[in-house]
């Protein structure tokens, strides 16, 4: 009887068209525990991946999956590495590289922000017109890898960064609206609403990396390399799972700001409607609009990795093929990733 009510489920399955994973969930007697470690607390930033949590994607894919937060004193790519955590969406592609270099064995399997999230924020009235004007001035950055795209963005211009002042960032925008510094770095999603929120965008002037020749893909899917080895198609239920989870959320932003804010409540929703798109158009940008969100974009990765070797931010080349890959990705249907 037992056989039977198998076999019977088996064929309802495949006559949905379901995918061989999903099936694997229906006749499994539990789904795989797993959990997935953050860049930061919760917020839109991450929407896709909590979209998913509550419709159930995951455990349809067979995972019941944790999402755990991240914070100023947490280590993603330590966490994965260890074993705390079985996934983890990391800094960036420069953190990874790091990470890697200092033996821990790490894998990134995907990239969620295709360009660079970074933006070098000054005011529109003020002497900072162009790259070569920094000089002098007080710039505030981030060093867990924002340093690296104002250090790359100069050196293309010709600057010379030791005539800069740059210094490390604090975590208010306060200064920057006070006149304090002359120039701040904020991510398109989250510090840029809030300084134009506080000043008026009319009154902002911005410097993008990608008009200056540099690009740092971020927020990199990491996971162990055991788990990548053992687990592929573990590895690959998540990511089918968080690209579905992904563009539903943007096909509904108003419900995946709702699921957010049940996480978070203090949030303010205004900032998270805008968070979420601008995190979805970082993802969908560059060859993720014709290879799929979370493409490992090997050529960016390269130049990223050059620049950073070139640099001395890295003390010796990264084996790239082993530390981004998108096997597991790409065995995914395209038209299964496509945004």
């Amino acid at each position: 009887m037992m056989k039977r009510r198998l076999l019977t489920q088996l064929v309802i399955a495949a006559t949905l068209g379901l995918t061989s994973l999903s099936v694997l969930a229906q006749a499994s007697a539990a789904p795989v525990k797993a959990s997935l470690r953050l860049k930061w607390l919760p917020q839109a930033q991450f929407a896709g991946f909590y979209y998913a949590q509550a419709k159930g994607y995951y455990k349809d894919a067979g995972i019941d999956l944790t999402i755990n937060p991240g914070g100023p004193n947490l280590l993603t790519e330590n966490l994965v590495a260890t074993g705390a955590d079985t996934f983890g969406l990391s800094g960036g592609t420069d953190s990874v590289m790091g990470a890697i270099d200092k033996g821990l064995p790490i894998v990134a399997v995907g990239v969620a922000h295709q360009i660079t999230p970074f933006v070098f924020v000054t005011r529109a009235d003020g002497p900072v017109k162009s790259l070569k004007d920094f000089e002098g001035k007080k710039v505030t950055t981030w060093f867990t890898g924002a340093n690296y795209v104002l250090f790359g963005m100069l050196a293309n211009a010709g600057v010379d960064r030791a005539k800069v002042d740059v210094q490390p960032q604090q975590v208010s925008v306060t200064p920057f609206v006070n006149g304090e510094i002359d120039v701040a770095t904020a991510t398109w999603y989250n510090e840029l609403y809030t300084i134009r929120d506080r000043m008026g965008a009319e009154k902002l002037k911005t410097f993008v990396a990608e008009d200056f020749g540099m690009t740092f893909p971020r927020d990199t899917l990491i996971v162990s390399k055991e788990t990548a080895q053992q687990k592929p198609e573990l590895v690959k239920a998540f990511l089918a799972a968080s690209i579905r989870g992904w563009r539903d959320a943007m096909a509904n932003p108003k419900e995946a700001v709702d699921i957010v804010m049940k996480v978070a409540p203090t949030l303010n929703r205004a900032h998270q409607e805008y968070m979420l798109t601008e995190a979805y158009r970082l993802m969908t940008a560059g060859k993720a609009k014709t290879e799929g969100l979370f493409y490992v974009d090997d050529a960016a990765i390269k130049t990223a990795h050059d620049f950073l070797l070139e640099n001395k931010a890295l003390p010796k080349a990264v084996d790239l093929k082993s530390a981004f890959d998108g096997s597991i990705l790409n065995s995914i249907p395209k038209q299964d990733r496509l945004p």
